[in-house]
C-alpha cells in the first residue's frame, strides 16, 4: 500500500427516506451514550454541541419503530440517557453491515488504493 493510503475507508449510511437513520457518527454517538449514560457527556467526547447530539438522537428515534435512546430528566436524582434493547439491536446490525461490506469490497479497496495520489488533499472538498 502506498504511503498515506492507510486511511482509505468505506463509510455506510442507512437512509430512511431523506433521513440518515444510522451512519458512522450516529453509531459512535450511541456507543458513547452507552459508555457515559449521558447525551451531554457523549457529545462532549465527540466534540459536538449538545444540540447537535440531541438532533441526531431525535432523528434516530423517529426513524425506528420505537426509540433507540431513552432519556430521564435531571434533578436531584440526576438525568441521563440509556440505549434501549432496540438501540442495541440496531447498533449491532449496523456494525455487522460495516464488517460484511468491508470484507466484500476489500479487494476492490486494495486495488483502488494503488490508484490514489501519494497523500490526501488538505481540504476534503
Amino acid at each position: 500500500m502506498k504511503p498515506g493510503t492507510s486511511s482509505l475507508r468505506l463509510r455506510q449510511r442507512i437512509l430512511f427516506g431523506k433521513a440518515i437513520a444510522i451512519g458512522p457518527g450516529k453509531a459512535e454517538l450511541l456507543e458513547r451514550i452507552v459508555a457515559t449514560g449521558s447525551i451531554s457527556a457523549a457529545s462532549r467526547q465527540m466534540g459536538m454541541s449538545y444540540r447537535r447530539a440531541w438532533l441526531l438522537v431525535d432523528t434516530m428515534n423517529q426513524c425506528f419503530s420505537s426509540p433507540l435512546i431513552e432519556t430521564a430528566a435531571g434533578g436531584s436524582g440526576g438525568g441521563g440517557a440509556r440505549i434501549t434493547p432496540l438501540g442495541e439491536q440496531v447498533l449491532a446490525l449496523y456494525r455487522q453491515i460495516e464488517e460484511k461490506t468491508a470484507a466484500a469490497v476489500a479487494d476492490e479497496l486494495s486495488e483502488l488504493s494503488a490508484l490514489l495520489a501519494s497523500s490526501p488533499p488538505s481540504s476534503p472538498h
